[in-house]
């Protein structure tokens, strides 16, 4: 089997993923950076997603592990002290693979030019300097027009991330969606938008598009992207999904106990 390690490049991380590496190769298995069958990813949920957009071309061949360096993620939920147990799991193959769906973004400009990303996590959109102004399709008709801080477009997985931030739905990640949340928006006697989360099947499309002509920042997780002459930004469940190595049960309502409840 072949391996990789995204490491957060922190003391810790460092010194956690050059034990890894020294005891899968003591194991047999090949260091490989650019066709791995397995990341292991030593840090945070951050640095899983780093590893993620590294693999976005090949996702159907490579499953994702994560040891955190910090506090418990919900991509990496692995302790240090379980390094070593780690090892030998993987090194047996004595893991599953579970997929989630991710979250397909195309952004159209007027000179025909289509970009085409994929998110774990979330897209959003913002504007800079004024405003953000869109108008909202669902499946081709006119849902609303936005006005507000911003949008934020997010995965099941990602759900508990800036989409719980924002006041967004928890949702299993197991579930074939996506969620289209708001950010501040302005709602009066003039202007009014549904101010509710929504939650979208797979089978449904979510089209934004700019009502005047002006600059707009684009995240695709951690990544930012300046986007200038937009016609349009497509947003849909995606083909592909992202895989997981799971090792033990660890149920996702339990993350989100462990991670937002429980006390230390």
């Amino acid at each position: 089997m072949k391996f990789s390690i995204q490491s957060r490049r922190d003391s810790q991380s460092n010194e956690l993923s050059n034990l890894a590496k020294t005891y899968l190769q003591d194991f047999g298995l090949t260091f490989d950076e650019e066709e791995p069958e397995i990341v292991i990813s030593i840090g945070g949920d951050g640095t899983l997603l780093h590893a993620f957009h590294r693999h976005t071309h090949r996702l159907h061949e490579v499953a994702f592990v994560g040891i955190h360096t910090g506090h418990l993620g919900f991509y990496a939920d692995w302790k240090p002290s379980e390094l070593e147990k780690l090892v030998l799991s993987i090194a047996k193959k004595e893991f599953n693979v579970v997929e989630y769906p991710l979250l397909e973004i195309k952004v159209h400009h007027n000179n025909s030019d289509t970009n085409t990303y994929l998110a774990l996590n979330e897209s959003t959109v913002k504007s800079p300097d004024v405003t953000l102004v869109m108008d909202i399709e669902l499946n081709g008709n006119h849902f609303e027009r936005f006005r507000g801080d911003g949008l934020c477009l997010s995965t099941p997985s990602g759900s508990t991330a800036y989409n719980k931030a924002l006041g967004g739905a928890i949702i299993h990640p197991t579930l074939q969606a996506f969620q289209l949340t708001e950010m501040a928006s302005i709602n009066n006697r003039v202007f009014r938008t549904v101010g509710s989360s929504l939650v979208l099947p797979a089978h449904h499309k979510c089209i934004l598009r700019p009502v005047t002509d002006q600059k707009f920042m684009m995240t695709v997780d951690h990544i930012q992207l300046e986007q200038t002459d937009l016609q349009s930004i497509t947003f849909k469940v995606a083909t592909e999904k992202v895989r997981f190595a799971r090792f033990r049960p660890f149920p996702f309502w339990e993350r989100v106990h462990e991670s937002f409840i429980a006390n230390e």
